[in-house]
């Protein structure tokens, strides 16, 4: 459950980032990592036209720079998009101005106020720096279909048992996860339709 729905005292960490939002009304943020890519964005793109659905891509600027017409693909279909870093790194890892540098290289080539770190580590003069440009999207549920130890049916039963009103949902169009999600996702979109969720977009300008 630690990595599925992280409890409140991890939360607490990270300072003026958004883990989910809060609703009355059953409604859900579904939200894609790591693409753009040719192999498996289209295909989630057309999943989600075929269900009316509209996500958010946090997107690798690596990916937009060698992929562009796919980036473009995403917008032309009207979801949004955000910033995951350039290289796909690990704020634990970098120094924060080399952390910051990496992301504003990345948002040369991705026009957006979300961002969201990969692996979901940061340092935490790394988010005072990014919160006063972005709104820092985190997940409430992570569905972790990219593991190689779980199943399709286990990256379903985890949208099954944690989804709530307004959770974030995580999956990723990479290469890693596609095997999982490309069967997890639509079951999923299903089921939550089936539940009576409404899919929404982040209303940040």
């Amino acid at each position: 459950m630690f990595i599925e729905q992280p409890p409140w005292f991890y939360r607490v960490l990270f300072p003026g980032v958004i883990w989910r939002r809060p609703a009355a009304e059953k409604c859900v943020y579904l939200t894609f990592d790591d693409g753009p890519i040719p192999e498996v964005t289209p295909w989630v793109l057309d999943l989600l036209d075929q269900y009316g659905v509209k996500a958010t891509f946090f997107c690798v600027g690596e990916n937009v720079y060698k992929h562009p017409e796919i980036y473009q693909m995403v917008l032309d279909r009207g979801h949004r998009v955000g910033n995951h870093t350039y290289n796909h790194i690990q704020g634990i890892r970098f120094w924060t101005k080399n952390y910051v540098a990496n992301t504003e290289k990345a948002a040369a080539l991705i026009d957006s106020p979300l961002f969201r770190p990969p692996h979901g580590h940061m340092r935490r003069p790394q988010i005072l720096r990014l919160r006063d440009k972005y709104k820092i999207i985190m997940w409430d549920v992570v569905t972790r279909d990219y593991s190689p130890h779980m199943t399709p049916n286990g990256v379903f039963n985890v949208v099954r048992k944690y989804t709530r009103n307004g959770s974030v949902i995580v999956f990723h169009d990479s290469l890693k996860a596609e095997q999982n999600m490309k069967e997890a996702l639509p079951r999923s979109i299903e089921w939550l339709l089936q539940q009576g969720y409404e899919f929404r977009l982040f209303d940040f300008p």
